[in-house]
């Protein structure tokens, strides 16, 4: 029994040995500290090179630029809730975007409402709506567009009051760690990858499996306080995203962001699954769940499922 015991303590200190020489690791890039997992240390990623790749991706905002110029059917379901968590407001609909001669417009296919999610002008009663709608629908037609990613910050300077808050916060949501111009008393703090934002920042790096293929998954998460983090200093709380192993194109991604700057707040929590259509890379799944407040406009809080599918046209 001794020898038996003997032998089991052996195993598992040996175990623990062999477990604790494959542990994470960490690695650090221009002041980043990043955690490697045991597959990344064991596969040799050259960290620095895939931190480069991550900086410079557009794939994820490229991919809802392409809707701008593809046919597409949508799924539509919107809730809006009130302060006691009751349904205030609720749309239903399918609508399919049609694209031809550099323009595109949206038809109603189905629809149900209820509440108030209309005024009495037919109007979105919900800022939540408009920026879905800005989003997905073209209900009057829109001409000259393009999914060029390069320059496209552009289109916001261009804008005015609450066209160009729109397009600010579409980016925002859309396109995460990107700088989003204009955007009063955030400055830079939405980017992920600043010298001086990093700091506040835990990253890490995974290769996983999923439906049989292999993908890098690169996670970004606030530092807590007990960590030497500050929430106030940040805008997005959590981000974790999934690259093809292959061609590096964003497969999907989940981000919770969070800011109060006292005239306006938000909490909103993300999640985009892609596909491809083609040679486009395309958003075929997006759930929002949040709440946010402008001074001037009461709380809202909402929750939308946009199911993306049939698509057509683009080049050949």
């Amino acid at each position: 029994m001794r020898r038996f015991y003997a032998h089991t303590l052996m195993f598992f200190s040996l175990f623990f040995i062999i477990h604790s020489g494959f542990a994470q690791q960490t690695d650090t890039v221009d002041g980043r500290v990043i955690t490697l997992t045991e597959v990344i240390v064991r596969s040799k990623t050259d960290v620095r090179g895939f931190m480069e790749r991550v900086i410079a991706d557009t794939s994820f905002y490229k991919a809802f630029r392409n809707l701008r110029i593809l046919e597409f059917t949508s799924l539509n379901d919107i809730r809006m809730f009130g302060k006691k968590g009751n349904v205030k407001a609720t749309l239903n609909s399918r609508t399919r975007q049609f694209s031809a001669n550099g323009c595109r417009y949206t038809k109603k296919v189905e629809e149900q409402s209820t509440g108030d999610f209309y005024d009495s002008r037919g109007n979105f009663n919900y800022y939540t709506a408009e920026l879905y709608s800005g989003l997905l629908f073209a209900f009057d037609t829109i001409c000259g567009e393009t999914n060029i990613v390069k320059g496209a910050e552009r289109n916001v300077k261009a804008k005015k009051g609450i066209e160009k808050n729109k397009e600010q916060l579409k980016m925002l949501f859309f396109n995460p760690g990107m700088k989003i111009p204009g955007i009063p008393l955030m400055g830079h703090k939405a980017s992920l990858f600043e010298d001086d934002m990093s700091k506040w920042y835990n990253y890490s790096i995974d290769i996983r499996e999923k439906n049989g293929q292999s993908y890098y998954v690169f996670s970004v998460k606030r530092k807590t306080i007990d960590e030497g983090g500050d929430p106030d200093k940040v805008v997005i709380d959590e981000m974790v995203t999934w690259f093809n192993y292959q061609s590096f194109e964003v497969e999907s991604r989940n981000y919770s962001l969070s800011y109060d700057a006292g005239v306006y707040d938000f909490n909103v929590q993300m999640e985009v699954q892609l596909s491809h259509y083609r040679q486009y890379l395309v958003p075929t799944l997006i759930r929002y769940n949040g709440t946010w407040n402008v001074f001037t406009k009461k709380r809202e809080r909402g929750v939308f499922t946009a199911t993306l599918f049939d698509f057509g046209g683009g080049a050949q």
